[in-house]
């Protein structure tokens, strides 16, 4: 027997009094200053412990096989509702959107309530450095050596190395640079269930956040695998800035002890690097620092972009990347997908913030 609950002469019925409740919900902690932070401190750790130790005991990307059936349902629900059961247009409508509706709900309290928190130069009170050309010549005369000394060819990945030394490197950073340390000692990375179709789009690796599961492109590189793992690690800790992701992924790899996951973290800013490299520099100094690289290491990103690019399709991640950039500035992530190469950014605010440490005796 369904209940209904009439409220103001409205009448609701009691599940959808519920959804009222946790949209108005979200909608306050997105809005009202220090509840964003307080969920992303004291709430979601407990959320994510509990969902996650359900997922990590399936061996599939179950938050894969839920968008795709959930997908599914939206678009074949009022094909069935209106043919085989007869209903009207504007009750299918009714019950398309209050599933997206729980969805919604459901993505936000389960995880994207994290873009209402501090970033990352409030969180670990590193002042912001202006991005000037000096600056960035600064950091890149640091980087490139870094780079070229850790340069190690990786043929394969040790899985389980990789995800000893990220929670070990996690948990050394986490207090100081703003980050949760792992819910779990082994974080489970699990396999995209659609990787050649997620390949079409370039995407390495993401976060599943109804089930607080992380996935891995099945096609990753040797090279890509260990910085991925990190960033999608970085993920699941409740960063959700692309650039900060990118900024705990060079800082968790480059600590390691491990030379092919050090060489994986410097490696993984590379494109980021040569990009504003470019805008910033010019032609003549662009081309010196490109000469001060490892032959080794320039042959590497080539064959890593060729790889990458014949599987990548051009209509279908065109698709991707605007609906992408739309998702990101629709959650406080007002660069859209440039916001992955602003990790640069991030990471010369911390080598000056280091630099004047140690000029202090700090």
């Amino acid at each position: 027997m369904k209940r209904n609950i009439t409220i103001a002469g409205v009448r609701f019925r009691g599940n959808s009094l519920l959804l009222i409740f946790f949209l108005l919900l979200v909608l306050c902690v997105q809005t009202v200053p220090g509840l964003g932070d307080a969920y992303a401190m004291y709430v979601y750790p407990s959320i994510a412990r509990v969902l996650s130790s359900f997922s990590r005991l399936v061996p599939f990307a179950i938050g894969d096989l839920f968008i795709a059936l959930s997908i599914a349902g939206v678009l074949l629900y009022p094909v069935y509702a209106r043919c085989i059961r007869k209903q009207k247009w504007n009750r299918i409508l009714q019950k398309d959107v209050k599933y997206l509706l729980w969805v919604y709900v459901w993505f936000y309290l389960a995880w994207g309530l994290n873009y209402s928190q501090k970033n990352f130069y409030e969180r670990t009170r590193i002042p912001y450095t202006a991005y000037t050309p000096d600056n960035f010549r600064s950091f890149t005369d640091s980087y490139i050596e870094n780079l070229n000394s850790s340069y190690t060819d990786i043929t394969s990945v040790e899985k389980e190395l990789v995800c000893r030394e990220s929670v070990r490197v996690y948990n050394q950073i986490g207090d100081s640079l703003g980050v949760h340390r792992p819910f779990h000692q082994t974080p489970r990375a699990k396999t995209m269930l659609f990787t050649p179709l997620i390949s079409m789009v370039g995407v390495t690796g993401s976060m599943g956040p109804f089930f607080c599961e992380f996935t891995l492109n099945g096609d990753l590189l040797p090279v890509n695998y260990p910085a991925t793992y990190a960033h999608e690690l970085a993920h699941l800790l409740g960063i959700t800035s692309e650039a900060e992701a990118n900024f705990y992924a060079y800082q968790v790899c480059t600590r390691s002890q491990a030379m092919g996951i050090r060489f994986s973290g410097y490696f993984s800013v590379l494109n980021h690097v040569l990009g504003n490299a470019q805008r910033l520099l010019p032609k003549e100094e662009y081309a010196k620092l490109l000469k001060r690289i490892r032959p080794e290491i320039i042959e590497l990103a080539k064959a890593n972009q060729t790889y990458w690019a014949a599987k990548y399709s051009p209509v279908v991640g065109a698709v991707q990347d605007w609906i992408y950039d739309l998702y990101l500035k629709g959650n406080k992530i007002e660069s859209g997908r440039k916001n992955y190469s602003e990790v640069i950014g991030l990471l010369i605010s911390y080598h000056a913030s280091r630099a004047e440490e140690k000029s202090s005796g700090k």
